[in-house]
């Protein structure tokens, strides 16, 4: 049954995002190791229409930012405010109190309210006056960011990053793909909703399902090598503890994904790229997709 239900949601956010089943699974995958997900891509390439597609599947409780360079902490996180019938100060809940969170353009706003987030997304929780709120479950944030060489763009700090279990880019649709979209897309069938086909309560037993597969001594070994080698050769900042339980956990969903209850060194090999590139800080030539292939290429899985 969740096998069926996971092809299911595939599926349907194949009608969403045309042309990008790789890109879909790994946002998936994302989701069921219950980690938060940033989508970097140019304007207009259905970063939104993806994050939509996937808070209607779920049938999550959801709210968009579009996060701007005037936006404060308060805006997402909630604020108190005093009331003379009461009086005392009531606390207002932010848009953070819903299951998921779609923060859109997330670096167009200034790095005091996108650390606004990194209590939320590390420990499901805010603390506001000294009172600890604790958030929805599940709870997800899906942030899409503009690359930085846009005009109004603020860098994300690595500790806002590394919260960040996964970082996908969309890309240019190929031709057959553009050419359904054209075919297909209208105003109605832009505004008309995705079924939902996850329960939040099913979604937390799929979650429960993924952390029970298990891997070998050897397919752990072969992680840490990995990890060690991004630390060692040639790099500024290289992949932390929390990257290398976000990159087991990864592979463990993209495991189970593909139907197989243990993971093989080909799964983090699959979403190794994901949740590393946006970690590691380059000292010299290398860059991005360059280095973790170059890290990929050298370490040789342990079987």
């Amino acid at each position: 049954m969740s096998q069926s239900t996971i092809e299911t949601l595939i599926s349907q956010l194949g009608k969403v995002l045309l042309g990008k089943p790789e890109q879909i699974k790994l946002a998936v995958a994302c989701i069921l190791a219950n980690g938060h997900l940033l989508i970097e891509d140019l304007p207009g390439m259905g970063k939104t229409s993806l994050s939509q597609g996937i808070a209607s599947s779920l049938g999550m409780s959801y709210q968009r930012i579009q996060f701007t360079s005037d936006m404060l902490p308060a805006d997402i996180l909630g604020v108190s405010i005093y009331s003379k019938e009461q009086q005392q100060f009531v606390f207002h809940k932010g848009p953070v109190f819903n299951q998921m969170l779609l923060a859109d353009e997330i670096n167009r706003a200034s790095p005091k309210t996108q650390s606004a987030l990194l209590e939320a997304m590390a420990e499901q929780q805010i603390t506001i006056d000294g009172i600890t709120h604790h958030l929805s479950s599940p709870f997800f944030v899906i942030a899409t960011q503009n690359p930085l060489d846009q005009a109004g763009t603020f860098p994300l700090p690595e500790s806002q990053l590394d919260r960040f279990m996964m970082r996908i880019s969309i890309g240019y649709p190929s031709h057959d793909a553009e050419l359904a979209m054209l075919k297909t897309h209208t105003q109605a069938t832009k505004q008309a909703a995705l079924a939902q086909c996850i329960t939040p309560q099913e979604l937390l037993l799929l979650q429960q399902q993924v952390a029970q597969v298990s891997a070998s001594d050897a397919v752990l070994n072969y992680l840490i090598a990995l990890v060690d080698f991004s630390r060692q050769h040639d790099v500024a900042s290289g992949l932390s503890p929390r990257a290398s339980i976000a990159l087991l956990q990864a592979a463990k969903a993209w495991a189970f994904i593909n139907q197989r209850q243990y993971v093989v060194p080909e799964d983090i090999q699959a979403v190794f790229a994901s949740v590393a590139e946006h970690r590691i800080r380059s000292s010299s030539q290398f860059q991005g997709q360059a280095l973790s292939d170059t890290i990929l290429a050298s370490v040789n899985p342990i079987r």
